[in-house]
């Protein structure tokens, strides 16, 4: 056990949190950096341990195009005010990890200025990856070089170089003795090398107890990158689009076969796999602006401080704020924002009062960290699973339908549970309980022990109210997005990494459904069980033999063409292939192949 085993992290972007500007001047320091001093105790409040913040050193812009990796950007301040940030992060008892843009530079990185200025007499020329001076580029360098997503502004590292290797070692070592850091986020991990990446674990267990090693990964099998080897944990894209789209479809099926693909990734081993997860980030939309239902933010938030994993939270989220992508920036994803305009927001916003009592619930019961994961009841609109860990069994209901509904499942082996946002008590019997789960809502069912009896009795009830959302935040957007175009801000490269590439799209097929009838329909024959009223099934009966022989064709025909271009972008697992010709949807599919383009 670790402590990121246990961690709720908080996610800032502090470049644009504090209102930097987008552009750097390479002036004196302007110690933006301490504004967010305040908000270590916000984060607490909330119930977050740690807090993952970056890109932190000195860049040209968005922060991914270092200049210096030892120099905090001069917009946030100076190395001395990062010391004290994490210095106060730990008094408070928060760990801190920082971004490890390690995959590129930017172009006024003190190497590739080298070569710039020495040409093939640079010392650095082997530095970065297939630099050709019988090339060019829009900069008219007189030579062309490999880049990070067809960016010229982001340039390559050779991983493979040992020069780059031992920098990079070093620079990780200079950033724990000099800061204190307690891990670090990888960028654009999903492209690094893993001779590399071995290197860089090597290091983490040799600088610090305990560090941390995530890495930004979008698909794929993400065993490949999280083992004793390399990586500790890695970003959960898959999880994170199950978990809205599942919300929005009324597919909960997509949630439920996503995590049980990545429980059987990691060997269905909670505690050897624990993948860092989200819902928002500064590079996707806000979950708010995302969901169709603003009030499914309840459950889509239960599932994430609930299901295996490590929870993280983007800051700003809590509040219930929009974020919506530009098509040629991401600066409305990454506001500033004013601590002062929310010092009320845990008695007066039911959003962040809600993200405060899931904090607490986690940090409470040993079992959402390290318990097992048993699927207990799965339909379309209501889900139920269980976290069991050293004799304790936590029960989690979720339902995005508009009405209430009532299921019976089974539980462990106290003789009463309670509900840690709505403090109501069930009693066990015949080995279940009967809940009533309110409509767009859902609970987290803590047995009652001699333990924790007295923490139980004095739960306030939590319920979301959509009104309280903040739509707009503290800065108006325009602010933040109307920068003049240079060298230093090439249009489409605000972000680490575009939604539009990243974003996975898979659909898992619905399991078997679990009959239960809901409090609130009507006896009718004509509503299939598994289903409430207004319910529609997943998949339209066909009606005749032909129909269902040209259905068959269809979903074919699809699931060739998304082999197809799967192949082309790279190897296909047995996995990957899996999860194609398991998806028997035709909606699903199509918008597998829109997410190519």
């Amino acid at each position: 056990m670790a402590w990121y085993d246990e961690a709720i992290f908080y996610h800032i972007y502090p470049l644009g949190l504090t209102g930097a500007p987008k552009e750097n001047s390479y002036g004196e320091p302007e110690h933006r950096l301490n504004t967010l001093l305040p908000w270590i105790d916000h984060i607490k409040s909330i119930g977050c341990n740690a807090i993952y913040i970056g890109p932190l050193f000195e860049s040209v812009g968005h922060g991914y195009e270092t200049t210096d990796y030892k120099k905090l950007d001069s917009r946030l301040g100076d190395n001395q005010d990062l010391k004290n940030f994490v210095a106060e992060c730990h008094k408070k008892e928060v760990r801190v990890i920082f971004d490890g843009v390690f995959n590129h530079t930017g172009r006024d990185f003190f190497a590739f200025k080298d070569i710039r200025e020495k040409r093939e007499g640079s010392q650095y020329r082997d530095w970065y990856c297939n630099v050709n001076f019988g090339g060019n580029n829009e900069y008219n360098d007189g030579f062309s070089y490999d880049n990070w997503g067809g960016y010229n502004l982001l340039v390559k590292l050779n991983q493979r170089n040992p020069a780059v290797k031992d920098y990079i070692c070093d620079v990780i070592r200079f950033w724990v003795s000099e800061f204190d850091v307690d891990g670090i986020r990888l960028d654009a991990a999903d492209v690094l090398d893993f001779d590399f990446m071995k290197a860089l674990r090597h290091v983490a267990n040799e600088v610090k107890p305990e560090f941390w090693l995530m890495g930004e990964v979008i698909h794929g099998d993400y065993s490949r990158w999280v083992n004793e080897g390399t990586l500790h944990s890695v970003t959960n894209y898959q999880l994170h689009k199950a978990l809205y789209s599942g919300n929005n479809d009324h597919n909960f099926f997509e949630i439920a076969h996503t995590v049980k693909r990545l429980y059987e990734m990691g060997s269905n081993n909670p505690n050897g796999f624990k993948l860092y997860n989200f819902v928002d980030n500064h590079d996707v939309e806000r979950i708010y602006t995302k969901l169709n239902n603003k009030a499914h933010f309840t459950p889509v938030h239960i599932l994430l401080y609930t299901l295996p994993g490590i929870p993280s939270l983007y800051y700003g989220s809590e509040f219930g704020i929009e974020g919506r992508k530009e098509k040629f920036s991401d600066a409305s994803l990454r506001p500033a924002l004013n601590l002062d305009d929310y010092k009320n927001a845990l008695t007066d916003n039911s959003f962040t009062a809600l993200i405060a009592a899931l904090g607490r619930t986690r940090q409470q019961s040993k079992a959402l960290s390290y318990g097992d994961y048993r699927e207990l009841k799965l339909m379309n609109r209501q889900y139920a699973f269980s976290r069991n860990f050293e004799g304790e069994s936590v029960v989690v209901t979720v339902n995005n339908d508009d009405s209430d509904f009532t299921m019976t499942v089974p539980a462990g082996n106290a003789a009463e549970y309670a509900g840690a946002l709505s403090g109501q008590k069930v009693r066990v019997e015949n080995g279940n309980i009967c809940v009533n789960v309110k409509a767009n809502s859902g609970e987290i069912w803590l047995p009652v022990t001699d333990k924790t009896a007295d923490r139980l009795s004095d739960v306030t009830p939590v319920e979301l109210h959509v009104e309280d959302a903040v739509k707009n935040t503290a800065k108006p957007v325009a602010e933040t997005v109307k920068t003049p175009v240079s060298e230093n801000t090439a249009p489409e490269a605000n972000a680490s990494h575009a939604e539009q590439k990243h974003e996975t799209a898979k659909t898992p097929v619905p399991g078997n459904t679990v009959s239960e009838t809901p409090k609130t329909a009507p006896a009718d024959s004509s509503t299939p069980a598994n289903m409430t009223a207004d319910s529609k099934p997943a998949v339209s009966e066909p009606h005749n033999e032909t129909s269902e022989e040209f259905e068959r064709g269809k979903i074919a025909g699809l699931q060739e063409a998304i082999l197809a271009i799967m192949e082309k972008n790279g190897p296909v697992t047995d996995l990957m292939r899996k999860d194609v010709t398991d998806n028997v949807y035709h909606d699903s599919l199509i918008n597998w192949i829109k997410s190519f383009r």
